[in-house]
C-alpha cells in the first residue's frame, strides 16, 4: 500500500472548498496509484455549506486519483448541533467508514459538540484508526479500539500560538514516534502548510510519517517535503515482525493477535 500524507496551503475562508488546490498538488500521482492506496486529507479543508458537496468532491477525488480518500473533515450540522466529522471513500467513490471528532478543541468547542463514533476502519483490508487532530493526543481514545490498528491516520490543522512552527512540529514529531512504537503501527499525519490563510492563529504545518520498523533514527519520523506531498511504501510484513519480536519480549500493553 502506498500511502499518501500531504501539507498544502490552503484557504480557510466560509464556502471554500478547496478542492482545486488539492487537485492541483495531486495532479502528479495520477495514474501512479492503485485501488488499495490511500491519500489523506487535513483536517476541515471543506467549508463548503452543503454536506452533499464534501461528499461529492471526496469521491470525485477518490474517482480521479483510483484509490482510498480519507476525506479530512468539516463541520456537519446535526439538527441543532455541528460536529466535526469525516469519511473514507474508496477507488469507486462509494463511503467505506466515516469518523469524529470526540474531543474538540478548545476554540471549537463554542461551535462544534463533541462526536461519539471513534474512526475505526478498514482501508484496503487493514485495519485503521482515523483520529482528528487533538483527538490523537489523547491516549484513552486509542486503547478503545476494538482491533490493535495497521494504521493510525491523523487529519489535522494544527494551530500555534508560538512565533515559528517549531515548537509544535516537535512535540507532534516526538509523539508520532512514541505512539507508533508502543502500538506497533504506521502513523500518517496531513495538516496545512504554515503558509495557509487562517483568520487567526497560524498553522504548524506537522504533517509526516512515523516508522517504528525504521532503523536509522533519522527516518523515525519524515515530515512531508516543501512540495507538499509525501508518499510512503508500507511495508506490513516488517510491520508484523516488529510485532511479533515486540510480543515476545513482553513489551505489549495488549496482544496485537
Amino acid at each position: 500500500m502506498k500511502l499518501v500524507l500531504v501539507q498544502p496551503v490552503l484557504r480557510h475562508a466560509p464556502g471554500e472548498t478547496n478542492v482545486t488546490a488539492l487537485r492541483a498538488l495531486l495532479a502528479p500521482l495520477a495514474g501512479t496509484l492503485s485501488a488499495g492506496d490511500c491519500v489523506l486529507l487535513p483536517e476541515r479543508f471543506h467549508l463548503g455549506g452543503d454536506p452533499a458537496e464534501y461528499l461529492r468532491d471526496v469521491a470525485a477525488l477518490a474517482r480521479e486519483l483510483g484509490c482510498h480518500v480519507v476525506g479530512g473533515s468539516r463541520f456537519e450540522p446535526r439538527g441543532d448541533t455541528i460536529v466535526n466529522s469525516g469519511v473514507v471513500v474508496d477507488a469507486s467513490g462509494a463511503v467505506t467508514g466515516r469518523y469524529e471528532k470526540l474531543r474538540p478543541y478548545a476554540i471549537e468547542r463554542a461551535v462544534v459538540t463533541p462526536g461519539t463514533s471513534l474512526g475505526e476502519v478498514t482501508i484496503a483490508g487493514h485495519p485503521a484508526l482515523v483520529l482528528i487532530c487533538a483527538d490523537f493526543w489523547f491516549a484513552d481514545l486509542l486503547t478503545r479500539a476494538a482491533a490493535l490498528p495497521d494504521l493510525v491516520l491523523v487529519p489535522a490543522l494544527s494551530v500555534s500560538r508560538k512565533a515559528t512552527p517549531d515548537y509544535s512540529c516537535s512535540l507532534w514529531r516526538h509523539l508520532a514516534v512514541s505512539r507508533a512504537y508502543e502500538l506497533g503501527c504506521f502513523i500518517g499525519v496531513s495538516d496545512f502548510d504554515p503558509a495557509s490563510e487562517l483568520p487567526a492563529l497560524r498553522a504548524s504545518g506537522v504533517a509526516g510519517f512515523a516508522d517504528p520498523t525504521a532503523l536509522d533514527p533519522d527516518a523515525f519520523f519524515r515530515a512531508v517535503p516543501g512540495s507538499g506531498v509525501l508518499v510512503v511504501d508500507l511495508d506490513f510484513a516488517a510491520l508484523e515482525a516488529l510485532r511479533r519480536d515486540r510480543r515476545e519480549r513482553g513489551f505489549y500493553w495488549r496482544d496485537p493477535g
